[in-house]
């Protein structure tokens, strides 16, 4: 790979970021009864702040943007620090959530996750105003996650397509509503993992093959790159009508919170450095394996990540196949 370039600025947007307070339980999730957790963080996130740490760990220039409760800014406002991030959220009245994750000892998640902040009309406003300035001296977006009260699918969806207009490229990584919106309004690159495109087209993806069928469909909006994470089994990677693909080494699970949000920074990072497809799909899927194999998110070995890199595997591009048909002759 080649060294470093100069280029390393990078926007991310996380429209409802949250303190997520995870909690590793001593056995499995009792519902409707005591459960006990064995240790617990409680630290700033969101996806879009989580590809940000990620990024700056990696060496970019990040930049993050949102909406950002002014009650409990404090530990936001320390993380941006800690990072060197050009910290241009919007602060809007009331707390920024705390979204609780629950990991049990067969290291699978349960999320629950609030609603976020209120987020008015003044508070858009100034946003808007924010991204048009960033958009002067930024050619790659990252906006990642769920939207807060006040933003709508249409909204979200509008913002990306103002970047594309002005010839921005928007990674996107959102689900439901949002994401479904947001396919219509040329984000360069996306990555569902496949429970998400199995949501999109209403029916269980069996394999592979079947999330790379409803995958080729999303092409024809002129989504230039389509990232499918399918956990422990790798990464899928749509481009001008080529399938690659890579598979981790086998990892020990610590926690998985976190690991597509690295997968999206490594992807990102790949672009800004100007490496091969190849390159670019085999370092992100390395720094995703790494990922499950820590409590928190960060890049603490770039050693690490090569290594897992030596040993990530990779099939042959093939040609997309012939669309998929679901039940009800579209998939959205």
């Amino acid at each position: 790979m080649s060294s470093i370039k100069p280029n390393t600025k990078i926007v991310t947007i996380t429209l409802n970021p949250a303190l997520d307070l995870t909690g590793h339980l001593v056995d499995t999730l009792n519902v409707g009864t005591v459960s006990l957790v064995s240790k617990s963080t409680l630290h700033p996130a969101g996806k879009g702040v989580n590809v940000a740490k990620v990024l700056s760990d990696l060496g970019a220039n990040v930049t993050v943007t949102g909406f950002l409760g002014a009650d409990n800014q404090q530990a936001f406002n320390q993380l941006f620090e800690q990072m060197s991030a050009n910290d241009r959220f919007i602060r809007v009245a009331g707390s920024t959530r705390i979204n609780v994750k629950l990991v049990d000892t067969s290291s699978d998640v349960s999320d629950i996750n609030f609603p976020g902040v209120q987020v008015d009309a003044a508070a858009i406003a100034e946003f808007e105003q924010t991204l048009l300035e960033l958009a002067q001296d930024h050619d790659y977006f990252v906006m990642a996650g769920s939207l807060p009260q006040g933003i709508s699918p249409q909204l979200c969806a509008q913002w990306i397509e103002t970047l594309h207009q002005l010839g921005k490229k928007v990674i996107f990584d959102s689900s439901r509503a949002a994401l479904k919106a947001g396919l219509n309004s040329h984000p360069w690159l996306i990555k569902p993992n496949d429970e998400e495109l199995s949501e999109l087209i209403g029916e269980e993806l069996s394999d592979s093959q079947a999330c790379q069928q409803a995958a080729q469909t999303l092409e024809q909006k002129g989504i230039a790159n389509i990232v499918v994470s399918m956990g422990a089994n790798g990464v899928m990677w749509l481009k001008q009508g080529q399938w690659r693909q890579a598979t981790p080494p086998k990892m020990q699970v610590v926690s998985t919170v976190g690991a597509g949000d690295t997968l999206v920074a490594g992807m990102a990072w790949g672009h800004l450095q100007q490496w091969s497809e190849d390159d670019i799909l085999s370092f992100a899927t390395a720094l995703s394996a790494l990922a499950v194999t820590q409590v928190g998110v960060g890049v603490a070995s770039l050693e690490a990540v090569s290594a897992i890199q030596q040993q990530v595997k990779t099939l042959p591009q093939q040609k997309a196949t012939i669309q998929m048909q679901t039940k009800t002759g579209t998939l959205l």
